[in-house]
């Protein structure tokens, strides 16, 4: 019996030497070494769910006008409240039920899956007939989105250079903003009235006789996630860390190898090998089991979940509910869009600069520089007296700091977990943390009639302060190695 113990013992040193091995050769790769085609693809994937995530911000009101009996611009606002609480909810749901599939059975293979659910839901969006369909299909296309996001981010972190995993997050997040910037502009220029500019937009198409704007804007979120998956099905290799982590080690240095390759490609020759952190080849306890029996991990996750339910009060409050509180303030529906749509192409400059210049930081100490910004232009808002250039420029302001704090924390997330429950922990914060993105989308604009544009924007601004302060208290990870980082 104990030379059957000791040569099973020896077998599971020699494969943990291997694997080891194997990752420290892919930590020692200073350059993106998937294919370019690879991260084109995954930008793919998040500007079809950014798409998704920033259709609703100008189509509501003419949704609501649409399949809400009596419902008028000015009160779109008490309807807003349940289809992006519920979207959020399943969110919620698909992140927790969904990710965990990912620590088990791989990152490929889920994603497809969520590329499904969310397609389906867009395109069940674009079919609805009444307000209950509607929320049920915003539901149903909410599961989709929570679990693709956290495997996306999951997936950029397992495969991306120690020295660029904000960079290349960053740079999907580009893809994300031009998302969230077609959805925002599509909903302008399909479902809101043709108004002058600066009220509106003057060759927008919403008029008593065209009146499926927000239906078509659905119907091209569907076709988008339709080529998104086809490419993710043909073109997306497995995270050599996640084959790792279950014991595949031949699939994992073929993987390896053809990302040296792919890295000669750019440089001249590759650094010396790092050292080799000890691995485990088989898992045992993945997902949620690993996060709630290990102290650092169930530790590092009360304090993330509390950071992102704080943070994205202010985030959601702004990137799906802007149009409808500027409305509330007494600004037309036209023009209220019109601000909607010029100001998000700030997330654009935001996701610009956490590429370029994300790495130099620590990216804890990036939040409470995106708080200030995002706080300093609701307080402009607040203060313009709807004059609408300082309307325009608080509103760049203010979604300059939600989208420069989104990369960070989606990377900073991700580096909180070990690679046996990266995705579940992803899941786990984000996916509750959205959350607090309903309770502010379903009662900011009530705030504005209790306590002011001033009170208001102030209030949502330093639920954001407050999340980047207490996020001060999270590890440093910069330019450090996922398995020094969490082993």
């Amino acid at each position: 019996m104990s030379v059957q113990t000791g040569s099973a013992s020896f077998h599971a040193s020699r494969k943990s030497k291997i694997a080891a091995a194997i990752i420290a050769r892919q930590d020692r790769i200073p350059v993106w070494s998937l294919s370019n085609l690879s991260i084109g693809i995954i930008g793919l994937g998040f500007l079809f769910t950014f798409f998704d995530i920033g259709d609703i911000n100008v189509s509501f009101i003419q949704t609501c006008t649409q399949i809400v009996p009596g419902c008028l611009p000015q009160i779109a606002g008490r309807y807003i409240g349940l289809p992006v609480l519920l979207n959020l909810v399943g969110y919620v749901l698909g992140a927790l039920v969904l990710s965990p599939f990912a620590d088990r059975f791989g990152r490929r293979d889920v994603m497809l899956i969520t590329m499904v659910i969310t397609g389906l839901g867009s395109l069940y969006t674009a079919f609805v007939g009444d307000y209950t369909s509607f929320i049920l299909a915003r539901t149903v296309t909410g599961i989709g989105v929570g679990a693709d996001l956290a495997l996306v981010n999951t997936y950029i972190n397992e495969v991306a250079p120690n020295q660029g995993r904000v960079k290349y997050t960053s740079l999907i997040f580009i893809m994300s903003s031009i998302g969230t910037s077609l959805g925002v502009c599509l909903g302008l220029y399909l479902t809101t009235p043709a108004a002058p500019f600066p009220f509106g937009l003057p060759f927008a198409l919403a008029t008593p006789h065209f009146v499926v704007g927000w239906r078509t804007m659905y119907g091209i979120g569907a076709s988008l996630a339709v080529v998104g998956l086809l490419l993710r099905l043909f073109a997306l290799p497995e995270s050599p860390r996640w084959l790792i982590s279950r014991g595949h080690l031949s699939a994992a240095e073929r993987i390896v190898s053809r990302m040296e390759k792919q890295a000669l490609a750019r440089l001249s020759e590759l650094p010396p090998v790092a050292p080799a952190f000890p691995m485990r080849t088989i898992a045992h306890s993945t997902g949620y089991s690993e996060i709630f029996s290990n102290a650092l991990y169930f530790k590092r996750t009360i304090l993330l979940l509390v950071v992102w339910l704080l943070g994205y009060i202010t985030v959601y409050s702004y990137v799906s509910g802007f149009t409808v509180l500027l409305t509330a303030l007494g600004y037309p529906a036209s023009e209220a869009g019109l601000v909607s749509s010029l100001s998000i192409f700030s997330g654009l400059i935001g996701a610009l600069i956490a590429y370029t210049l994300g790495e130099r930081l620590e990216r804890k100490y990036w939040l409470p520089i995106s708080a200030i910004l995002t706080l300093a232009g609701g307080i402009v808002i607040a203060l313009s007296g709807s004059d609408f250039g300082i309307t325009l420029l608080g509103s760049l302001v203010l979604t300059l700091g939600a989208y420069l704090w989104l990369p960070m924390t989606y990377t900073w997330s991700t580096e909180n977990y070990p690679t046996r429950a990266r995705a579940s922990g992803f899941a786990l914060v984000d996916g509750i943390g959205h959350i607090g993105g309903g309770i502010g989308v379903t009662y900011v604009v009530s705030l504005v009639f209790r306590l002011g544009p001033f009170g208001t924007f102030v209030l949502v601004g330093c639920f954001l302060l407050a999340a980047a302060w207490l996020a001060q208290f999270g590890p440093a990870t910069r330019h450090k190695r996922l398995d020094e980082i969490s082993p």
